[in-house]
């Protein structure tokens, strides 16, 4: 895969390494066409680099530095507005083309449903694919006002790629009866918190794992009450480790 470094992009923090050089490849998938509350993750991407440029690159509580990590950022895919089976096929695409060259990729969303395009790819090529999904929504109706490809039904369109037991859901606390009822027999649902999350990472660690999440699922309970949000949204992020 060839870039041109040329172009005028504003990189992620810490992430304006070469991509040959590179283990880790971040990119941006601004798509938000079946938002129903509040429409505008698509401009996620481009808020979170803004705001990383107010953090450091070296974190005191792991004693680690993004410096001294090779991390590419090639910018934001041209995702087709109003068109969503396009919109995850070229994202199913370009992340194909990473898992081609040894690449993990790291998605900024977008909304939840640009995680199934991911999937999608990463699903070729690893037999067993566990996802661990941090969100307050279960995002498990088989359907969402009659559409089947919505961000409510990403996770049902992912089990039905990775299958029973493969999907580890942490910090939900929303959703209707009938998904939490559905989680039980297909999903493992930890409501509430984290609780058992490291133990299953541990269990993991040599398997073909995904990570997808949500702001939402972060959101202090301090901030419950009067929650501030940007124009980006929710916005989501989903790496692949292996």
């Amino acid at each position: 895969m060839k870039w041109n470094r040329e172009r005028n992009v504003e990189t992620f923090l810490g992430c304006d390494n070469d991509y040959e050089d590179s283990r880790i490849v971040v990119f941006g998938a601004p798509f938000d066409s079946t938002s129903s509350f509040r429409p505008g993750s698509r401009f996620a991407p481009k808020a979170m680099r803004t705001d990383s440029w107010g953090l450091e690159t070296y974190s005191p509580y792991q004693d680690r530095d993004l410096d001294f990590i090779p991390i590419f950022d090639g910018g934001d895919l041209e995702l087709p507005f109003g068109d969503t089976e396009l919109a995850l096929k070229q994202i199913e695409d370009f992340v194909e083309g990473l898992a081609d060259d040894g690449k993990l990729p790291f998605m900024i969303g977008g909304e939840h449903l640009v995680t199934l395009g991911a999937v999608k790819a990463l699903a070729k090529q690893h037999e067993g694919l566990n996802i661990i999904h941090f969100d307050a929504h279960t995002d498990l109706r088989n359907n969402y006002l009659g559409v089947e490809l919505s961000h409510a039904t990403v996770m049902r369109r992912v089990w039905e790629i990775v299958g029973d037991g493969s999907i580890h859901q942490f910090g939900i606390r929303s959703g209707t009866r009938d998904e939490f009822l559905w989680a039980e027999e297909h999903t493992k649902l930890r409501k509430f918190g984290f609780g058992g999350l490291a133990k299953r990472l541990r269990n993991y660690a040599e398997s073909p794992c995904m990570l997808q999440s949500t702001l939402t699922c972060w959101t202090r309970r301090s901030f419950r009450v009067r929650e501030r949000r940007s124009r980006a949204g929710s916005g989501l992020c989903s790496f692949w480790t292996r």
